[in-house]
């Protein structure tokens, strides 16, 4: 089969690879109709998520039907339609129990204190082989896999795999309730379903901050108050609209390829930490192999993490969602004690976040499709891989069809 195989910083290939087989009787075999393109793969090629094992099929977002399930997989049979949460959870644990299913205690075979495994990813979460193939193993089908009506479509259920589930969880971390006040930190494709999630958790108003036009001009279709950090100082802009208070939550879904501003009254304090910034990309970023415009990692590791603090009111409440690497030793957390913040984050726990989403797309409220800006064969994901690393205008959600 094809799939697209890490073999490097710098260096993924569409290659043809063995079928995978049952090898638990917990696992089920997925014909993949739909995959994606996610921004947390990108860390991977990039070189801040690190070590990679080569030979390592990418990806996490899937929608496809089941072929074979091993003995122990009693809820699904051949030929049934499901999304692939991007976490791995057996379902049985006292973490999966909780509903806490990112954190399950069996599905990381580096051990119950290894944390979150998800598909295709680095050494630390597995390694599992990815979703962005014609054909995936799925270990612990029962808990990982969700049966889908046949009223939403692929498209539909590709953007339920991950992206829009871990925006609501990123939401709840933040503590969302009626009335809010909302700073969104990135307008990629998680950070437009935060501001879907945001304002359905009750947020009276939410601004989207970023630094691409035609990601700012989806969060204003939304009816977000955007901020290009190129052109305003983000804490300026915000201070200024909250009356100097700050907002009740923040949700950071940027993480830790964070870019700091390229132009604008921001760009001058920004310039001043360049060699602080530069010392937190060695830490996180040890081997990189970039190739002129693509695979750069994010200059400013901790540039959100910064106007995070420095935007919430005091008491305020920040999410983290966006992706920081274990390596990552820098976090302005004296800031966050004097002003009394409750800061949280983590891996979504798909399982438990995502049948109530599930339900919102079925029952015809929300279509999520409308963030989906290019469909690709699998025969060209590496060009797209590309195109959507230089963070291109208009690229948002790219769809694959193996």
């Amino acid at each position: 089969m094809k799939a697209l195989v890490w073999h490097g910083e710098g260096d993924i290939r569409l290659d043809n690879v063995d079928d995978p087989s049952i090898i638990d009787p917990t696992d089920a075999i997925v014909r993949v109709t739909r995959t994606a393109i996610c921004g947390t793969d990108l860390h991977f090629i990039r070189g801040t998520m690190a070590p990679m094992k080569e030979g390592t099929i990418l990806g996490h977002e899937a929608v496809g039907e089941i072929t074979a399930v091993g003995d122990a997989v009693r809820r699904f049979a051949p030929g049934d339609r499901v999304v692939v949460s991007s976490t791995m959870s057996c379902g049985v644990c006292w973490q999966c129990r909780a509903g806490h299913t990112a954190q399950c205690d069996n599905a990381n075979p580096n051990g119950p204190q290894a944390g979150t495994c998800f598909f295709g990813g680095p050494g630390s979460t597995g390694p599992v082989d990815g979703l962005q193939a014609e054909y995936a193993r799925i270990p612990w089908a029962s808990n990982t896999l969700t049966a889908l009506p046949d009223n939403i479509s692929d498209e539909q259920a590709i953007l339920l795999s991950d992206i829009f589930p871990t925006a609501w969880f990123g939401a709840q971390l933040a503590g969302v309730q009626r009335g809010d006040t909302v700073a969104v930190y990135g307008a990629g494709p998680v950070g437009q379903f935060a501001i879907v999630s945001a304002f359905r958790q009750g947020a009276s108003r939410v601004f989207a901050v970023d630094g691409i036009d035609t990601r700012l001009v989806l969060a204003l279709d939304q009816n977000a108050e955007v901020i290009n950090f190129n052109r305003e100082d983000p804490v300026q802009a915000i201070m200024e609209a909250t009356l100097g208070i700050g907002v009740d939550a923040v949700i950071d879904a940027v993480g830790v390829d964070a870019q700091r501003p390229r132009s604008g009254p921001a760009a001058a304090d920004s310039e001043q930490q360049a060699d602080e910034f530069g010392q937190e990309v060695a830490q996180v970023a040890p081997k990189t192999n970039i190739q002129g415009e693509n695979w750069v990692p994010g200059n400013a590791p901790s540039q959100v993490s910064q106007w995070s603090i420095e935007t919430v009111r005091k008491y305020g409440r920040i999410g983290i969602i966006g992706v920081y690497s274990p390596d990552l030793m820098s976090y302005p957390i004296g800031q966050a004690m004097n002003k009394n913040l409750t800061i949280r984050m983590g891996n979504c726990d798909h399982r438990s976040v995502t049948p109530p989403l599930l339900d919102l797309v079925a029952s015809g409220v929300f279509d999520p499709t409308r963030f989906i800006t290019q469909h690709e064969p699998i025969t060209d994901i590496v060009d797209a891989y590309l195109s959507f690393d230089r963070r291109e205008e208009g690229w948002l959600k790219t769809v694959v069809a193996p």
